[in-house]
């Protein structure tokens, strides 16, 4: 039985390892209304987010005078190089009765961090793709905490509902299959696994745009996993960054505890009740040419000679005190009003 349930660990780090995949483990470095991408300096921020990355985060960190690996004492990332900052926003579950929780996250197959995320740094999958990596102060944004429709997603963003923790039988690539741009409308037994791709076309010039957005491009043709080439405007390939969070929804899969409509009771903490507004952020923070080395040396896994690995420990006891102190929506269901202070009113 033991071995049945390893057989997916196993071929999730098959895979990364054959197709050239830089998969790693990040745990929870803090849960804060900041966001020092879209809105620097505010606190609190529009809406609550999850963090990992490098301890020096603030709610400004202004890429000129902001140098993570040189400010940041620790990352909660298992590569010790990796002090950039990766962030998404909490899910929450509406009850009938009104309240609100936060969805726990779980730590993905074959990582032994602490909730957080499982991030990846992409080559690309061709046997001679080479990429240039990220220059000091690069920062951006995918997807829209606004968007409530499909048509007008960003590639590469969607949801799986897992059936069991091991996640077998294996879905196929992300975004592929039964994934799906919405939440997940059914009680899923092994949580679910939402994934956010970025853009990998930079246009060689600027390190960020006002809206964070610009300066990144998808390949003119084909796709990154095709080796499509990047558009004239934007001719620097990039690795490819996708995040996986792995949410535990086991918890509230009990249909009594749904609204009375039927409908999905998760909600993002910027008050989706869609899925439609996934986004993620990325703020670049690795140490000297660390990941051009990565790339280069085809690492896959979050074991690579060319880069210095810290224990899981290590990345497990970076943490980070809330800036914005309030309440997370952990331990017993909130039993405020249901537009709690970390999901805003659609007016604010």
């Amino acid at each position: 039985m033991l071995l049945k349930s390893l057989l997916p660990a196993a071929a999730a780090l098959q895979m990364a390892a054959a197709q050239e995949l830089m998969r790693f483990g990040c745990s929870q470095l803090t849960i804060d209304r900041i966001d020092p991408l879209v809105e620097p300096g505010n606190m609190p921020s529009a809406h609550m987010h999850q963090i990992i990355g490098g301890n020096s985060l603030n709610a400004s960190m202004k890429p000129v005078d902001h140098d993570p690996p040189t400010v940041s004492t620790c990352t909660s990332c298992t590569y010790s190089e990796d002090f950039s900052n990766y962030w998404t926003a909490n899910l929450y579950f509406r009850a009938r009765n009104g309240t609100y929780k936060r969805v726990p996250q779980f730590a993905n197959l074959g990582l032994n961090v602490k909730a957080g995320m499982t991030v990846y740094y992409i080559r690309g999958y061709q046997p001679n793709a080479k990429v240039t990596a990220f220059p000091p102060g690069f920062r951006m944004l995918v997807g829209d905490p606004m968007n409530r429709q499909a048509s007008t997603m960003q590639k590469g963003l969607c949801y799986r509902c897992e059936a069991n923790m091991q996640q077998n039988p294996f879905g196929g690539a992300p975004c592929t299959g039964q994934d799906t741009q919405a939440f997940p409308k059914a009680a899923c037994g092994g949580g679910w696994r939402v994934t956010v791709h970025f853009p990998t076309c930079w246009d060689g010039k600027n390190l960020d745009t006002p809206d964070h957005k610009a300066h990144m491009a998808y390949p003119a043709s084909g796709t990154f996993e095709t080796g499509g080439a990047c558009p004239s405007t934007h001719p620097v390939r990039m690795p490819q960054i996708m995040y996986e969070i792995m949410f535990d929804t086991r918890a509230f899969n009990n249909k009594a505890e749904w609204p009375a409509d039927g409908s999905q009771p998760f909600v993002w903490s910027m008050n989706d009740t869609t899925g439609y507004g996934l986004h993620g952020d990325y703020l670049f923070g690795w140490q000297g040419d660390a990941l051009q080395r990565a790339m280069d040396g085809k690492c896959s896994g979050d074991r690579c000679a060319p880069l210095k690995r810290q224990t899981d420990q290590a990345a497990i006891d970076c943490i980070k005190s809330q800036s914005v102190k309030e309440d997370i929506g952990d331990g017993c269901k909130l039993s405020l009003s249901p537009l709690v202070p970390y999901i805003p009113t659609l007016e604010r």
